[in-house]
């Protein structure tokens, strides 16, 4: 992983990659010297790092009230925001964007459509992704507080506006359902 140490907010709107992934962390403390331990076995790919401790004019561009939180940004609109120490394997499916692969059931079907409509400040929503990808569910998610169209047809769907969302084939489950999802996506419980 190449590390670029961010001074100043500038120093990531001047970079011309469209796609940016910018870890906002706190060093010294064990949940944000995790996360960035755990990019650094990522092999490839390019992180801005921000340390709250010495740069204070990034976070609130971005939404991010805690750390550690990899920051997501495309075209200038953040995209997602994911909170936490993650392992390594999670950070390269999000850096490379990687669909996790899927092993089919055991009876040969083929996984089913899953779409997450999520915020990226959701705890709930953050802990749903982690628990799909886990799994090697691909699924799309979907940023419903940046995507207006994509909130009303979640409201469309399910009457309800509250996140995480999940439709799987047409069936929306409300929250971090596990057993659920378990049941819908034939994971096996843990």
């Amino acid at each position: 992983m190449n590390f670029i140490d961010v001074k100043d907010y500038q120093d990531i709107v001047k970079d011309k990659d469209s796609k940016k992934y910018i870890l906002i962390y706190k060093k010294g403390t064990s949940n944000s010297d995790c996360a960035y331990d755990a990019l650094k076995e990522v092999k490839g790919g390019k992180v801005f790092t921000v340390d709250v401790n010495n740069v204070r004019n990034v976070h609130q561009h971005y939404g991010v009230t805690a750390v550690p939180s990899l920051v997501v940004v495309n075209n200038g609109t953040v995209e997602n925001i994911i909170k936490g120490c993650q392992t390594p394997n999670y950070f390269d499916q999000i850096i490379h964007e990687k669909k996790a692969a899927y092993a089919s059931s055991n009876n040969g079907q083929t996984q089913k459509r899953v779409i997450v409509y999520s915020t990226p400040s959701c705890p709930y929503c953050n802990k749903l992704k982690q628990y799909l990808t886990k799994h090697g569910i691909k699924f799309t998610d979907i940023n419903v507080a940046t995507n207006q169209q994509a909130a009303a047809e979640m409201v469309r769907k399910s009457g309800q506006r509250g996140v995480p969302q999940t439709d799987i084939n047409g069936q929306i489950i409300i929250g971090f359902d596990t057993p659920k999802l378990s049941r819908i996506l034939n994971i096996p419980t843990e």
